[in-house]
Parts: C-alpha cells; structure tokens; sequence
C-alpha cells in the first residue's frame, strides 16, 4: 500500500514526539507500505513566527501578505529537516521536501492560497530507493515562484491533496484526539467518538467551527475519493473514517454539533434596493478571499432596505473598508458590527429522510432561553447564530437533546 501520514503541530511538539513520528513511520513502511510523511510546524511555531511579525509591522497592509507567508513557512521547513534525521537516527532512510521541491502550486492568495497542481514525481522517485518521503504541510509556490501558504490547518489539506495527487491508498491524519466526536469533548464531557462518517457530514462540521480537519481537506477527499483516517498520533487505536456516505448513517438523525466563535456579523443599513447592488457589496469581497456565510436582506421599503451577512472575525475590519470602498455614500451609521457571536450548527445526512429537526432545534434552545439572531439551513444542516456568551450552553443542550452521548442503535 502507499500509505500518506500527516502530523499536526503537538504530533511533533518536542524532539521526544518527533522521535515517536520516526519510530511509527519506520514500522509502517516495515510492514510493507511506501510511506509519504506531511508534517506540521512544531506546537505554537507557526503563532511565534507570526508574533515576530507583528512587532515589526502590527498593521500590514494586504500587499505585505507575501512576506508573512515567507515567514511562517519557515515553521514546516524546519519540522521536515528534524523528522528525517529522526527517521535516519532511528535506521530508516529518509529524504524532506519542501513545497517548492515537490512543486506544489497553487494561487497567489498569500495565507490562504488554494492549491492547483502537484508533481509527485520527485516524491515517487524517493519512494522508489526505499526512502520515506517527509514533505512539508502548509505551504506551496504560486506561478511566479512566490512561497504561498494554505492558512490554518492547511497541512491537512497538503495532506490529502498530496495523497490524491500520488493515488494513496489512505491518508491516516494524526492529531491529538482519538478522532472525530459528536462535539468538542472540552465542552461536552459526553461527546462520543464516531467510527465512520460521510464526506458531506465531515465538509459541515469542519466548516462550521470544528478543529480536526480543515475544510479544504474533506473537499479534496470527497472530490478524489481518498479514504482519510483521523487517529491520535498518542496511541495506535483505531479513529474515524472519513469515507462516502453508506445506508446506515441515513438512520442517524443527528451526527454532531459544533460551534464557530471566530464569526462577526455586518449589517448594512438603507442600502438601495435595486439590481447589481449586492453584487458590487459582495465583489470586492470575493476578490479579497473573504468567505461570506449567512446573508439575510429585509423587505424594501421606499426603495431602501437592510442586509446582513457574516464573515469571519479576522476579517472584520478588512470586510468594512472594502464596502465603504463599494459604497461610498454609506453613511457611517449605515455600517453595523457585532463580533461578539457564535454560530452553533448540527449536521447529519439523515435530515434528508426525517422532519421536524429544525423546529426540536428551535425548541431546545428556546428553552434555554436563548435567542436566535440568524438561521441558515442546507440539506444535513441547520446553524444559528447567537450571542457569544451562549454558544456553549447551546452546544451541550442541542448534543443531549437530540441523544447524541449514546451509541446510535
């Protein structure tokens, strides 16, 4: 088998969890398997590199996104040069790559690239001589050459986007939970492990705030079809399957719940209600790569009405500037934010085939006295938005009403 193993930052936090990566790496590759390695920046690098950054600069504009990313990169470089000596160390043979080596390329949104193409030709040529292949998560070149990273997380999608482009036969992404829970465990101690989940179900829940995989990750395998395996990288039980949807996750009302903090709401008031308006709003925006959620517009009167969308919390001031720019004219009163909110979700494909999971949603949390602000509803979704202070309380009274501590039958 050709086996893709990606380890996030705490997989190879100190020396002693880098010497544990080579140890594992070397007894896969022992068992048969060619071995391709992805790795992370150590624990906390990558926030230390960026820190740096913002005591020279606090304020950079967007064309200096380039040198962050030059920065940031670093973090990966020097993980890839530490688990291959740790691999050669321990009687394995070993050869790291960066991304510009493997020729990963992608776009040129600097911190948020988006990956195009990848030749893994030097990767199957170490494969070849019996060596295992450590690559460097996160980062690629755009056309010109530039270093581009992928943004937070993006390791896993270097990670499977890498397994796609080699044909794997698994991508095992190890982390330091035992994989994916119906809910965040540090919030509700009854969270249970899942054991299989559908593409469609992990693409939402990791949209909608929760941390073990990025979404671009689950696009790239739903697309390409790689089986991806969330595991500890702490011990050797077996996690979660991310796999296409099969019969018997239909008869699962509810799969999990998550919560996004990092959410910020603009409300534009007395914007004219003609055509072409929100698309000169949302224009820039798009252009900017700043991803826009929930969208609400109220009903006209005299020609002028109320939208309100969200976009994430970084991208707050960025989004503003940019919709003065659109519309100039706005009044400065016509502008309103809120960054203290939280969007609360639960997913789960059987919704297509059961009703009133909306409505019990609604139920749950009136009863909890919580107000809802905004709702937005897909096909295995429904996500509020609410008050910062309640998501919690939201996640646990949502994940116990709808039963989701217990084994499903």
């Amino acid at each position: 088998m050709l086996v893709v193993q990606k380890f996030g930052g705490t997989s190879v936090g100190s020396v002693e969890r880098i010497r544990e990566v080579a140890r594992r790496c070397i007894a896969t590759q022992k068992a048969g398997n060619d071995v391709v390695v992805i790795v992370s920046a150590m624990s906390g690098e990558t926030n230390r590199l960026l820190g740096l950054a913002k005591q020279v600069n606090d304020d950079p504009p967007p064309e200096y996104e380039r040198e962050l990313d030059v920065i940031a990169a670093t973090g990966e470089q020097v993980t890839v040069g530490l688990v291959s000596l740790a691999i050669q160390k321990a009687g394995g043979q070993a050869q790291s790559f960066l991304g510009s080596q493997v020729r990963i390329v992608t776009d040129s949104a600097f911190t948020r690239a988006r990956i195009q193409s990848i030749d893994g030709q030097k990767i199957h040529d170490a494969l070849k001589q019996g060596k295992i292949a450590v690559v460097a998560g996160f980062q690629g070149t755009d056309a010109d050459g530039n270093i581009t990273t992928l943004g937070r997380g993006g390791s896993d999608t270097s990670g499977v986007a890498i397994a796609a482009a080699l044909k794997a036969d698994v991508c095992e992404i190890y982390t330091d939970v035992d994989g994916v829970y119906t809910s965040d465990p540090n919030v509700v101690p009854s969270a249970r492990k899942i054991d299989r989940i559908s593409y469609e179900e992990m693409l939402e829940l990791a949209s909608l705030g929760a941390k073990v995989l990025q979404i671009r990750s689950v696009e790239f395998g739903m697309k390409y079809g790689v089986k991806i395996h969330v595991r500890s990288s702490f011990n050797n039980n077996e996690g979660t399957w991310v796999v296409p949807e099969e019969k018997q996750m239909e008869s699962v009302l509810v799969s999990g719940v998550a919560a996004d903090k990092n959410e910020a709401k603009v409300t534009l008031i007395g914007v004219p209600d003609k055509p072409g308006t929100a698309a000169k709003i949302f224009q820039p925006l798009s252009g900017a790569s700043i991803v826009v959620d929930m969208i609400i517009q109220n009903i006209s009167e005299a020609g002028r009405t109320d939208l309100t969308f969200t976009v994430p919390r970084a991208d707050l001031k960025r989004t503003v500037e940019l919709i003065r720019r659109a519309l100039p004219d706005m009044a400065e009163q016509g502008i309103k934010t809120d960054d203290n909110i939280a969007k609360v979700s639960v997913v789960g494909v059987g919704m297509r085939s059961h009703a009133g999971v909306a409505l019990r949603t609604f139920e749950i949390l009136a009863e909890e006295g919580i107000n809802i602000l905004m709702i937005s509803t897909s096909e295995i979704k429904i996500s509020v938005v609410v008050e910062a202070k309640y998501a919690e309380l939201a996640v646990r009274v949502l994940h116990d009403g709808f039963g989701l501590g217990k084994a499903p039958a």
